[in-house]
């Protein structure tokens, strides 16, 4: 049994929405590539949260409380933590337009996304899943 078994679940949860992010890269659905890579850093950023012994909100930004936390990770982390913040900003502002468009425009999320921003959103989910994998494995190491 792993030590954490929800903040295990939820990197797996989000090493998956990366696998499909990528194919829905290849398929040229930017738009639903964003909204994976969204639910991804959220997911793979709650479960940094938990092995700090933080219990996630139910709100998908939590950059801020990345911020207010920053002194239980450890140091390698913590030099990311305002990249992440970012991140997990950005990709939340993404979260409805990505799937329901700009109803305000009438453009269909289809034609909000490009290339390069699908590109981007996978590099960031990406890099906070190397993160969260490696402060899960060091903090099981620990156990």
């Amino acid at each position: 049994m792993n030590f954490d078994t929800i903040a295990y679940s939820y990197i797996s949860q989000a090493e998956e929405r990366v696998v499909l992010a990528k194919l829905e890269y290849e398929r040229k659905k930017y738009n639903i590539t964003v909204r994976l890579c969204q639910e991804a850093v959220g997911l793979a950023l709650k479960a940094c949260l938990r092995l700090v012994n933080i219990e996630p909100p139910k709100f998908h930004d939590v950059g801020p409380l990345l911020k207010a936390n920053a002194e239980k990770f450890p140091e390698w982390f913590r030099q990311k933590i305002d990249v992440f913040a970012s991140y997990s900003r950005s990709l939340r502002k993404e979260r409805e337009l990505s799937m329901y468009g700009d109803e305000e425009t009438g453009t269909p999320p289809e034609m909000l996304y490009s290339d390069y921003d699908a590109q981007q959103s996978v590099k960031m989910a990406e890099e906070v899943l190397d993160y969260s994998k490696k402060l899960y494995e060091e903090k099981e190491n620990k156990q």
